[in-house]
């Protein structure tokens, strides 16, 4: 088993027998990435200020899944796409699942393909999250990523995992 180390309120420093420390969830959440295009072809995107990197990082929607109780993955799925950018998904589709950082933390990672997307609101998130909304060109991601980057962003590399999905076509069957 496993020793805590340290627990805070959602997350705990555990140290294995062999000396291994890693962080893990409290409340043992998996966590729910979603890759989307808009109809009219525009690459849904969301930025916000990430204390940890102390910088505005560039990512896919995501967050927690039951964070705030029982929740179904897919369920997550499309509550964090209508929170974070306002767009309401007709289809949401399972494409894998995997660790997000294996050697620092156990938590799991599902990445959702949402299709057949409607605007409801301008999105932002919630609970003061103040997350601005990108939608780019597909025909213009590559020159906007890389200006992100200049202007001293970070890209969260997922972004590029995204992008080869939904350049696949995947959205589009």
């Amino acid at each position: 088993m496993d020793k805590i180390q340290y627990q805070g309120r959602f997350l705990e420093l555990r140290a294995t027998a062999s000396g291994w420390e890693y962080c893990a969830r409290v409340n043992d959440a998996a966590a729910a990435m979603i890759f989307a295009r808009t109809p009219d072809g525009s690459i849904l995107l969301v930025e916000e200020f990430r204390p940890p990197i102390g910088a505005q990082s560039i990512c896919f929607p995501a967050g927690l899944c039951g964070d705030q109780g029982p929740e179904k993955e897919a369920t997550a799925a499309r509550r964090e796409l209508l929170e974070e950018t306002g767009y309401e998904a007709g289809e949401i589709e399972l494409l894998f699942r995997g660790p997000s950082s294996p050697g620092l933390s156990s938590e799991q990672i599902a990445f959702y393909l949402a299709t057949d997307l409607r605007r409801l609101h301008v999105g932002g998130g919630v609970d003061g999250e103040n997350i601005i909304v990108h939608e780019i060109a597909e025909s213009e991601i590559e020159s906007w990523l890389a200006q992100q980057m200049q202007a001293g962003k970070s890209i969260d590399p997922r972004v590029y995992t995204g992008l080869y999905f939904l350049q696949r076509g995947l959205d589009k069957v």
